[in-house]
């Protein structure tokens, strides 16, 4: 059973590299907020509403958890197994949805546009996770995960391969930037967005590839395995503003929780979770709070950092 730390500093947060020491802030420690989700999943910020939006994929719902109060409520309940989530340019959520196979946004009155939902004819697989880019362009993954079995989705056979996709929301019109990923998982921009970070979850060993992003700013060149995961397991993951990837992460005990990656690929801190760590967010008054999901339950722990790119 999980237990909060009693001391500062709180031993869960480990140095793995001296780097790391800037950013543990000796007088914080990891906070569980919320218990009860089957599979938590897709946290993102909502700064201006102090408030922050997850997944529960199998129990088909999302949750709110509000900043003031630390009340949890339903925000969407059938949510049709939503995973991943971020928010456009203009406030907007951007989820992606196991259920329709689609990415949907939600406009400001609350009513849902689907984005897409096939690709030259075909079904999508089950959309996962999902970043925006500055020109508005909407960048995400598309495993099988969510229609192997009707747990997180509906069982289905796959119309597509497991590509990565960008959608430019403007004209409708999507393209594949990455056919070479076996089940694209997690994906995210570095700060300056020259950089695209994606997990590979079927590799074996599993790792996180990254690419530079050409000039055009639409297309990917020079893929290369970032990290070689080794016995863990990535998901999803964020940049901070120095460029350092905080990695949801798993693989068994003294795995599980979160990972930390300098921009040069080397592992430079830990953060210990119960369990294996699905996806995170930096968020807050100061987008310092980093919030972390992780199977049944919600964490968050106050960094020495602020999140990249964070609406």
């Amino acid at each position: 059973m999980w237990q909060p730390s009693e001391i500062y500093p709180d031993p869960s947060i480990e140095i793995l590299d001296a780097r790391f020491e800037r950013y543990r802030l000796s007088l914080s420690a990891v906070e569980k907020l919320n218990d009860g989700t089957r599979w938590g999943e897709g946290p993102v910020w909502f700064g201006d509403g102090r408030f922050l939006l997850w997944s529960d994929i199998p129990n088909n719902r999302m949750l709110r958890w509000d900043e003031e109060t630390g009340g949890v409520t339903h925000f969407r309940k059938p949510s049709d197994y939503t995973n991943g989530h971020t928010r456009d340019r203009q406030g907007r959520l951007i989820s992606c949805q196991h259920g329709t196979r689609s990415v949907t946004r939600t406009e400001y009155d609350g009513t849902i546009t689907t984005l897409i939902d096939r690709f030259e004819g075909k079904r999508l697989n089950s959309p996962n996770d999902v970043t925006v880019k500055s020109d508005n362009s909407i960048w995400f993954t598309d495993p099988t995960f969510g229609i192997g079995g009707d747990y997180e989705g509906h069982r289905a056979t796959p119309e597509l391969p497991t590509n990565v996709y960008r959608l430019d929301p403007a004209t409708g019109e999507a393209m594949v930037v990455a056919a070479d990923i076996d089940h694209p998982n997690g994906i995210c921009f570095s700060p300056d967005e020259t950089r695209l970070y994606i997990a590979e979850s079927n590799a074996k060993p599993k790792r996180i590839r990254v690419y530079d992003v050409a000039t055009d700013g639409q297309t990917l060149t020079n893929g290369r395995v970032f990290v070689d995961c080794g016995e863990g397991a990535p998901d999803g993951f964020r940049c901070d503003v120095d460029g350092n990837l905080w990695c949801g992460w798993g693989g068994g005990a003294g795995l599980n929780g979160v990972r930390v990656f300098a921009p040069d690929g080397a592992a430079i801190g830990h953060i210990h979770l119960p369990n294996r760590c699905a996806n995170l967010c930096f968020g807050g008054r100061a987008k310092n709070r980093l919030f972390m999901v992780a199977g049944q339950s919600l964490f968050s722990l106050y960094v020495n950092t602020r999140g990249a790119n964070s609406v």
